[in-house]
């Protein structure tokens, strides 16, 4: 069982929290047991696990990652300039792998997942949720 999820992103580089729309949706699709595999369905825009208490943690992430990504580089050659939000992706994933059960994601007290936007704003932007039950 799938679904695509749509969502729009207001910032060049973002984290939305996700986590609350993938569980609503296994919810009411009744599913007990099994594997999600959330995949952001973009080049420039990843999907993470991590804290989702502290807000500073996303900050300083983004911030992290432009960093180690300066956002223009004299030697990128890809034309379209956003050669940063690619590598970013690569690093943070595509997708993650997410564990049900009970009805329920399998996260721990501080986690969430989030859609990592690094190309925005974006007017529309997609993850899919996969669900293998069992």
């Amino acid at each position: 069982m799938e679904n695509v999820f749509y969502l729009s992103t207001n910032k060049h580089s973002d984290m939305i929290d996700i986590t609350s729309s993938i569980e609503q949706w296994i919810r009411n699709n009744n599913v007990k047991d099994g594997i999600a595999v959330v995949s952001s369905l973009h080049t420039t825009a990843g999907i993470t696990v991590n804290e989702n208490a502290d807000p500073d943690v996303k900050t300083d992430m983004l911030m992290r990652l432009d960093e180690a990504y300066p956002w223009e580089h004299p030697s990128d050659r890809h034309g379209e300039g956003n050669t940063a939000a690619h590598l970013k992706t690569s690093t943070v994933g595509h997708e993650q792998t997410l564990i049900i059960s009970g009805g329920e994601l399998v996260l721990g007290t501080w986690q969430g997942v989030y859609f990592c936007e690094f190309d925005g704003p974006r007017g529309s932007r997609k993850y899919m949720v996969k669900v293998i039950e069992g």
